[in-house]
């Protein structure tokens, strides 16, 4: 959902507002949010919701109480409440959905709540300007530090505060880091208060962003919010190999979009029988080699003979266990084979008038060769 200043020229090259990061109109960046409330007018005697949502730095959010009651659009940049000194950030939500926002995030509406102070001046944007372009320097020289100190850690970005005051290291690490040396160090090298954020291997793929491997942007960079546990039976659910260097994302981690369709395979397995069932048969007790959930059907071979596979459907295979437990045996699984199976064998057989894929691995018939020979022989003089 980009902007204007986003389509492209004449010549097919794209426009792109250069704004690095800073657009103006909250379009292009990381979870951004649509106003779907923003034609609507307010009844005449409620009056306007005073929180704003603000983004900062890596789709960095927070709400604050806008009791001056400013007159604030998106895209605005304002200066807002900090620990200590103020922070700069800009507009990305105003209106009646902030609430429902909140509502959403379970944040309390109160007084309490940090303020914002104006909307920032052109001395404000010059120096929080100068702060980020500080911030890829700080970060390489950052590293190094940690590296020479020989702690295992790893700095993935640096944020500082919009009045320069503060600088906050986000970091990773699998143990728990004494870095007691690195903030003194930090604090001479670099001239600022020093904050170290330890953030999960998620959250440091979400501010840094990148390319997945269906080819788009990552999702926790772009419209995901929440982490939720992911494991292995997720996968097992949905018949994917366990192929680690497959599974996991960006980050390491098993990837977040296994759980998207995992409900729906859930549902679908409902009416398949368990895969560890085996069926008892006169011809002999039948294993469960392989399933296929959206065709609604299972593969079943006998003990011993392996390399014979019968496709059953679920709810044939649900009659032959049904039978098992009444005690009886099935007559045999050519019986409850999928006739659907044997017809689309038929159809796709032959389709183009191949005879067989392994055509080509005859050696070639020597009819052609022996004839040539036989003309040689008889016509000695011409070809002399």
């Amino acid at each position: 959902m980009g902007c204007t200043s986003c389509s492209t020229s004449k010549d097919g090259q794209p426009k792109g507002c250069k704004n690095n990061g800073t657009c103006g109109t909250d379009g292009c960046n990381k979870l951004t949010v649509f106003d779907w409330l923003s034609n609507m007018k307010l009844p005449a005697e409620q009056e306007a919701f005073d929180f704003v949502e603000i983004r900062f730095k890596n789709g960095r959010k927070d709400f604050f109480h806008n009791f001056e009651k400013l007159s604030l659009q998106v895209g605005d940049v304002v200066a807002t409440e900090a620990s200590s000194g103020h922070d700069i950030g800009l507009v990305s939500l105003t209106g009646e959905l902030v609430r429902i926002q909140m509502k959403k995030k379970k944040q309390k509406v109160e007084e309490a709540s940090p303020k914002i102070y104006r909307k920032a001046s052109q001395r404000d944007i010059d120096i929080w300007q100068k702060a980020r372009d500080r911030e890829e320097n700080v970060k390489v020289r950052a590293r190094q530090i940690a590296i020479r100190l020989n702690l295992k850690m790893k700095i993935s970005d640096v944020e500082f505060q919009g009045d320069a005051s503060k600088a906050i290291f986000y970091y990773t690490a699998e143990e728990r880091v004494d870095f007691r040396e690195l903030i003194k160090e930090f604090a001479h090298e670099f001239s600022t208060r020093i904050e170290m954020k330890q953030v999960g291997f998620r959250q440091e793929a979400a501010r840094l962003g990148g390319i997945g491997s269906c080819g788009r942007e990552l999702c926790c960079s772009t419209w995901l919010t929440d982490f939720r546990s992911v494991n292995t039976a997720a996968a097992r659910y949905q018949q994917l190999s366990l192929n680690p260097q497959k599974l996991a994302g960006q980050c390491g981690k098993l990837k977040c979009c296994l759980n998207y369709e995992l409900d729906t395979y859930l549902e679908a397995l409902k009416t398949f029988p368990s895969a560890d069932t085996k069926l008892e048969t006169e011809k002999g007790t039948a294993v469960c080699q392989k399933l296929d959930i959206f065709k609604g059907v299972l593969w079943y071979a006998y003990e011993g003979q392996w390399m014979n596979w019968f496709e059953i459907t679920a709810e044939r295979a649900n009659e032959i266990i049904e039978l098992n437990k009444q005690n009886k045996k099935a007559q045999s699984l050519e019986i409850y084979v999928n006739e659907a199976s044997i017809t689309n064998e038929a159809v796709y057989n032959n389709v183009v008038g191949q005879d067989s894929l392994t055509r080509f691995d005859k050696p070639k018939s020597s009819k052609k060769r022996s004839k040539n020979k036989k003309r040689k022989k008889r016509n000695p003089q011409k070809n002399g």
